[in-house]
Order: C-alpha cells, then sequence, then structure tokens
C-alpha cells in the first residue's frame, strides 16, 4: 500500500477534513479513513478578520501556530481510527488560505498551519506551502485540484467537468481521452456568500439542504448587478477567494436593493453560485458534471444546477458515482499532491494556472 494523508480546510472554514488514501494504483485512489476536525469558533473569527485585512502580526502568528496544532490533531484523529496497514509515507497539507490575490505587481498566497508543528507531533513527513512554487513562475497557484481530477476521474470516452462547490466554487475540464486537464479555474462564490447571509439572519452556520433559499423567491434586480461583478467576465487564468466574494461585497450590492427580504437574498445568491458556473461551464456536449465540497450537499443548489443544465444535454451528479465521496475529494487531492512532491512530480497544471511551465510543488518537512 501507498498510504498518504490528505488535509484540506476551505474558504467555509467550517473545518479541517483529513483523509487516509491509498495511492498503490495509479489512476486510482481508494480512502481507507476520514476524520473531520472542528475549528475553534474563537479562531475561526481570527482568521476571517485576517483575511479581511483586520488583524496585526501577532494574530497571524498566533493563528499559524494554533493551525500547526489542529492540522495536527486532525491527523493524528485520523490514525488513531483507521484500519491501515503500512507506513505512511507522507501528509499533504494544505493550510488554511487566509489571503490570495493573484493579481498586480506583487502578486501572493498566504496559507496557514505550521507544517514543522504538523511534522513534530505526527512523526510523519510533511508536504506544505504547496500553491507559491506554482505562482513564482507566473501562475495563479490555484486551482491545484485540476492535475488530481484529471489523474482519478479522467475518462477515455466521456466529457466531464468536475465542479468543486467550496466557499469558492471552481471548475475541472476533463475532455474525453485527453492526456492532462483541459482547463479549470474558480468561478466565483460557492457556499461562501449563502454561508455569511444565513448566519447574519439565522444564526445558523449554513443554509441545510437549502432549505432556506427553497422559501424566497428570485431577485432580478439584485441578480443582475451580482452578475455585473467583473471577475465573471475575465479570461482564464483566474483564481479568486474571499478577499473579493464577501458579505462587504453583497452589502454594497444591496445598497440599491435596501428593503429585499432575507430569504430572498439567499434564493438570489444560490441563483448567482449556479449561474456563474453554469455559463463557464465548457460548451462541449453531451457533458457529464461531478459535483464534490459541501455544495453537493445543498439540494436547492444541485436541483438549480439540474434545471438549467439537463436540458441542455448534460448530466449533473456528484463524485460519489464516481467512487470519493464529495466531502472527501479535496482532502483526497491533497494527499495526491504530497505523493506528487516526494515522487519529484510536477502538481500544477500550466494550462490552468498560467505558470510557464509544470513545478514540483511545496515543501518537504521531514519526520
Amino acid at each position: 500500500m501507498a498510504l498518504y494523508i490528505g488535509l484540506m480546510s476551505g474558504t467555509s472554514m467550517d473545518g479541517i477534513d483529513a483523509a487516509l488514501v491509498d495511492l498503490t494504483s495509479a489512476g486510482g485512489a481508494s480512502l481507507i479513513a476520514t476524520h473531520t476536525q472542528a475549528i475553534p469558533e474563537p479562531l475561526v473569527q481570527t482568521l476571517t478578520n485576517l483575511s479581511q485585512n483586520c488583524g496585526s502580526p501577532d494574530d497571524l502568528g498566533h493563528c499559524d501556530r494554533a493551525l500547526g496544532e489542529l492540522f495536527a490533531t486532525a491527523a493524528n484523529s485520523l490514525i488513531s481510527k483507521s484500519p491501515r496497514k503500512g507506513p505512511i509515507r507522507a501528509i499533504g497539507s494544505h493550510g488554511q488560505t487566509i489571503r490570495h490575490v493573484p493579481d498586480g505587481a506583487n502578486p501572493f498566497t498566504l496559507q496557514l498551519g505550521d507544517p514543522n508543528i504538523i511534522a513534530e507531533r505526527t512523526g510523519i513527513t510533511t508536504v506544505a506551502d504547496l500553491r507559491r512554487r506554482d505562482m513564482a513562475v507566473g501562475g495563479q497557484g490555484a486551482p491545484l485540484v485540476p492535475a488530481f481530477h484529471h489523474a482519478i476521474f479522467g475518462s477515455a470516452t466521456q466529457n466531464r467537468a468536475l465542479v468543486n462547490i467550496g466557499g469558492i466554487a471552481n471548475i475541472s475540464w476533463l475532455p474525453a481521452g485527453s492526456a492532462s486537464a483541459g482547463g479549470g479555474f474558480d468561478t466565483g462564490p460557492g457556499n461562501g456568500l449563502m454561508d455569511s447571509w444565513v448566519q447574519r439572519h439565522l444564526g445558523e452556520a449554513f443554509d441545510r439542504n437549502g432549505d432556506w433559499a427553497a422559501t424566497g423567491q428570485l431577485q432580478p434586480l439584485l441578480l443582475e448587478q451580482c452578475l455585473e461583478e467583473p471577475y465573471f467576465h475575465r479570461p482564464v487564468p483566474k483564481s479568486t477567494g474571499k478577499e473579493r466574494f464577501n458579505a462587504a461585497w453583497l452589502d454594497a450590492k444591496l445598497r440599491d436593493c435596501p428593503d429585499t427580504d432575507p430569504a430572498d437574498v439567499q434564493r438570489t445568491l444560490l441563483e448567482l453560485t449556479a449561474l456563474t458556473i453554469v455559463r463557464q461551464l465548457p460548451e462541449a456536449r453531451p457533458l457529464a458534471v461531478y459535483v464534490c465540497g459541501g455544495g453537493a450537499k445543498n439540494v436547492a443548489l444541485m436541483n438549480r444546477l439540474r434545471a438549467l443544465l439537463e436540458p441542455d444535454g448534460a448530466s449533473v451528479s456528484t463524485t460519489s458515482e464516481l467512487g470519493i465521496d464529495p466531502q472527501w475529494v479535496e482532502a483526497a487531492a491533497f494527499a495526491w499532491l504530497a505523493r506528487q512532491t516526494m515522487e519529484g512530480l510536477a502538481g500544477n497544471v500550466p494550462a490552468v494556472t498560467g505558470a510557464s511551465g509544470p513545478r514540483v510543488l511545496g515543501g518537504i518537512y521531514p519526520a
């Protein structure tokens, strides 16, 4: 067995997903065990503040250390309940993104979660800081999952698009029989705006099944204003985050719609997520769309994607049909990226990120 652990905490900050993955087969990934580690609310709040340019250098350092401990706890908890046989070669840790600014004179991306702590607490070699090498050669540093999606989910006969709907949504385009991913980019908001809105009005972490959105009415004026966002019309390569799509962004759009019912806003945000995904999918038909991430659990969102796509010759399902539960795809991806690094193989796709060439990603922190 070739065992690796992937650790992933996304822009939703709803927990650290840990997956123990067997990568023995060159074209397969078998989940052995999974675990989710909660992130304490005070830490989430400090991280949110940092992501919005509110915080001190001390906050940055404390969060880096605290997250390192938390990521290590997630890995050790996973190991303690896994039925594994054999040594774990490496941990691939994505870290927690607090800023992602891929454009401008000095582009950068910043993930917290000290990998030195992870290596020390687990006794396992850790691969981390996986985005910045791609950025060093002109790439966006994101998305990095298309290479994994192609390796595990690519098909010789079926045009496929993998859609990950986390806080931000992204697409991987996998043409039938292609030698590598045909493209990939962030489409815009996934669950992030909806989560923020339901937290503000109902005090809930997320809109379970999209039930609250389903009670609202679509507001065309608000939707039109949201769709005017320049990011949606930018050419690829492109990537984004909560630096752009956050509560302040939404509040600015609502200034011209001041008395909109909160449930109607939630319904409109769901439509925004669905439309910005659908409008940026490849035009190839037939097309099989497979959804992963937390958005796969949003029944109302999945139904809306089907309503928009199925009459146009595209099917919509989740990655469960391809053998991996939607919740664990990204964690498995960072286990796979750790293997790429340990084997001295490239983990980025230049056609996706805009990098000047393939690169071995990240730093290795020996056990």
